[in-house]
């Protein structure tokens, strides 16, 4: 089938190559240039054909025997059909068949081969039958031992198990023997291992109570235990006893001998000696410590009471006598009292921990309640000195040298008493600040020198224009920088200055501390002690009292000065450098000046309480509108919060002051004959009748208003040089005089600019020639000079 397929398939490719050039119709015609290029290549063919003739030998005479010229393409198709496809199948065949005579020669071989394996097979199933055989003979053998070994085994466990728990209750006897020995001792190289054998027992016996008569012999064992921690206990206590009688003893003889002798050395050489041997038998009680082993902690701790009692027993008397000494020694110095006695305590204490470690291993509340038994002496001792001290500046102090030492230490115990003291002292400080600000600060009575303003600024002026070309060691800076010094400015920081002279060589008068007012230096200087000593908290709550108590004091202090003077213009100057000075100093203060302050508002009560007396007839009325119930619900207090703020405090006065002495020295500038001078003609103006002339007025005449302009405008060249010479005197920095100058001037310019329009709007030139009123630059212009 497949080759009639094929043989069809070749017929109908040989009918169409046949017909590709048929002279008739051919399936490709060519044009005459391609007709040309086939005849060129089919003369190079031949040529190539000869030479190759040559070469090839056999295969070219086979091949010249098959060139047959052919007409056409059906002749070729013809000859290929009859010659050449005969011979290609035989070449394809050739090889398919080579191949199948292989494979029958393999087939062959293969047969053979699995003859012999079968025969293998054979001989090797004989072999397993006869090894299973075998094998099932050898497992039944090896499993009988196995369960006779197993069985051996089982029974040696048993029989171990039972001796190991047998054991616990069979030693007992010996074990009380040993540990009634008399030559056994708590040194003894036997009684550790004694005493961990008895404690292994015992445990073994708690754990199992379900073995016969174990309650009883629980009790035998912990009888033998307690008697054993019963030898370490009179071990340790005749030892500490015994070491406190030779250093009581040695303490006695030093004293006699030599009273200089520090008898404090004395108290740890003898107790050192023993401590290894002691430590060795408290690091076992330590050890085995346990919440189910209650007699270990019950012995550890009497013997730690009994050690604490014997240094209790030395060390009392002589830290009493030595504090005693101390405060005999300084009776007024309260600081060194206090620096040599809590040096005296940590060193005390320091050494009687290292001690206490020397004996034991861990650490526990007994120690710190021995420590702070001894520095309750120290805190008893200066319990009464403290409430007797009255100055801030020996309460400040006590409190630095009281956080030094307790940043020092790190005997908790010590650091204790330490901060107990701190607190006491602290309240005590804060007392004496409250009594302080109301007695000196808010009660100073200002004395005649205090207010001699500016003639002390005058005279300070006078001296330090004087020192100006003397050497600079006598310069106003030399004195300056000596009254940096001062506890108010060292403690506060030195802040930038902001007051400096014009010229910038020496300090002004007003910048010396000396200068300023009483009141403010204490208020510096209080606030200075009260932070380094209190909390951020506390100090905030009493600065707002203290800045409170010293603007009040300013004020009056003001007041006082503008009667002494009779004008404001000192008095004003005098709180304005004040409190520029309090806003400088309390700058550096690290800390929020603004606290919060809470308060109950019973004004919701008293409303409630109204309406419920107004609402009688609703008291018991069922529905929502009983009178009775909405004073329950609408009558409770209100919490408030009020923020207060100290340094917008001191902001908010010197706005206060500012604004005053804007509006009062403009004024004076202007001169009140001049204001009540536009003041009448403005109302006049004002009326708008038409009958009424200003310039006609007696009043607003031209020749008596230039009289009236002439004068205010020389009154202002006077008092604008009175004004300028009191800033600086006062203020003495160019910036914060040109500030507060500035809105002065803007004032008197925007008046004569109120005065030139209204001459302008009424009076003729030539009246205005007459009058002469300068101009609104002219003013500023002048004003600007200074």
């Amino acid at each position: 089938m497949a080759t009639s397929m094929t043989l069809a398939a070749g017929d109908q490719v040989r009918n169409l190559l046949s017909k590709w050039d048929d002279p008739e119709e051919p399936l490709a015609p060519l044009s005459d240039h391609q007709l040309k290029v086939l005849d060129q290549l089919e003369t190079l063919s031949s040529g190539n054909k000869v030479e190759k003739d040559e070469k090839l030998g056999e295969d070219d005479a086979v091949l010249s025997s098959l060139q047959i010229e052919y007409t056409n393409a059906k002749e070729f198709m013809s000859a290929f059909t009859k010659v050449v496809e005969p011979e290609m199948q035989r070449e394809i065949d050739c090889r398919y068949l080579s191949a199948v005579a292989a494979f029958r020669s393999y087939r062959t071989e293969c047969g053979d081969l699995r003859d012999e394996v079968q025969k293998a097979l054979d001989q090797l199933e004989l072999l397993q039958t006869d090894y299973k055989f075998v094998t099932n003979k050898t497992g039944a053998l090896h499993c009988e031992c196995e369960s006779l070994l197993s069985e051996q085994s089982k029974l040696a466990g048993v029989s171990e198990a039972i001796q190991s728990k047998l054991r616990h209750f069979v030693e007992l006897e010996a074990l009380q023997q040993k540990l009634h020995a008399p030559s056994l001792t708590v040194l003894s190289d036997g009684f550790i291992p004694l005493l961990t054998r008895i404690d292994e027992c015992l445990v073994f016996l708690e754990n199992h109570p379900e073995y016969k008569e174990s309650a009883a012999y629980v009790i035998r064992y912990r009888h033998l235990q307690s008697n054993a921690l019963g030898m370490i206990k009179a071990y340790v206590s005749s030892t500490l006893e015994q070491s406190a009688r030779q250093v009581q003893a040695a303490s006695q003889r030093s004293a006699q001998a030599n009273p200089e002798l520090d008898t404090f050395t004395l108290l740890y050489v003898k107790f050192k000696s023993h401590a290894p041997r002691i430590k060795s038998l408290t690091a076992q009680i330590e050890e085995r410590m346990a919440p189910s082993k209650l007699l270990y902690s019950d012995i550890l701790e009497e013997v730690q009471n009994s050690y604490f009692a014997q240094r209790n027993l030395l060390l009392a008397q002589s830290l009493d006598q030595a504090i005693q000494d101390l405060k005999e020694k300084h009776p007024k110095d309260h600081c060194s009292f206090l620096r040599q006695s809590a040096s005296l305590l940590a060193r005390l204490c320091h050494d009687e921990t290292q001690l206490y470690y020397q004996f034991f291993s861990k650490s526990n509340s007994a120690l710190d309640d021995f420590l702070s038994s001894l520095c309750a002496k120290l805190y008893d001792a200066f319990r009464p000195i403290i409430v007797h001290v009255l100055h801030l500046e020996t309460l400040s102090e006590l409190c630095s040298i009281l956080k030094q030492e307790e940043s020092a230490t790190d005997v908790r115990a010590f650091k204790e008493c330490l901060r107990a003291m701190l607190q006491d002292v602290q309240e005590r400080l804060v007392f004496r600040t409250l009594v302080y600000i109301r007695t000196d600060i808010l009660g100073y009575n200002a004395a005649a020198g205090d207010l001699a303003y500016p003639e002390k600024l005058e005279m300070m002026q006078t001296i330090a224009e004087t020192l100006a070309g003397a050497p600079p060691s006598l310069s106003r800076s030399s004195s300056r920088a000596s009254l940096a010094s001062e506890s108010a400015v060292s403690s506060a920081g030195e802040a930038k200055r902001r007051h400096s002279s014009v010229s910038g060589a020496a300090a002004c008068p007003a910048d010396i501390h000396g200068m300023w007012y009483p009141t403010v230096r204490r208020t510096l200087l209080c606030l200075s002690k009260l932070y380094r000593c209190l909390d951020k908290s506390i100090f905030q709550g009493l600065s707002q009292e203290v800045l409170a108590m010293c603007i009040e004091s300013l004020v009056l202090a003001a007041d006082s000065i503008s009667k002494r003077n009779k004008t404001p213009l000192h008095g004003r100057l005098f709180e304005i450098k004040h409190l520029l000075i309090l806003r400088e100093q309390i700058a550096p203060f690290q800390i929020d000046f603004a606290i919060k302050e809470t308060s109950l508002d019973f004004t919701r009560i008293r409303d409630a309480a109204l309406s419920l007396m107004n609402n009688k007839n609703r008291l018991f009325s069922l529905g929502t509108n009983n009178a009775l119930l909405e004073f329950l619900f609408e009558g409770t207090p209100q919490v408030k919060e009020n923020l207060i703020d100290s340094k917008k405090a001191v902001d908010k006065q010197l706005k206060f002051v500012c604004e005053r002495f804007i509006d009062e020295v403009s004024s004076h500038l202007i001169g009140s004959e001049l204001r009540s001078y536009l003041d009448r003609c403005l109302v006049i103006t004002a009326q708008n009748d038409p009958n009424i002339i200003l310039k006609k007025q007696p009043f607003a005449e031209p020749s008596a208003a230039s009289k009236i302009v002439s004068a205010a405008y020389r009154d202002l060249k006077e008092r604008l040089a009175r004004l300028q010479k009191a800033m600086s005197l006062y203020l003495a920095n160019r910036d914060t005089e040109a500030i507060l100058f500035k809105p002065i001037k803007s004032k008197t310019v925007v008046f004569y600019e109120k005065l030139n329009k209204m001459f302008e709007d009424n009076y003729t030139q030539d009246d205005l020639m007459i009058i002469a009123c300068p101009s609104a630059e002219q003013i500023s212009m002048r004003m600007s000079q200074l």
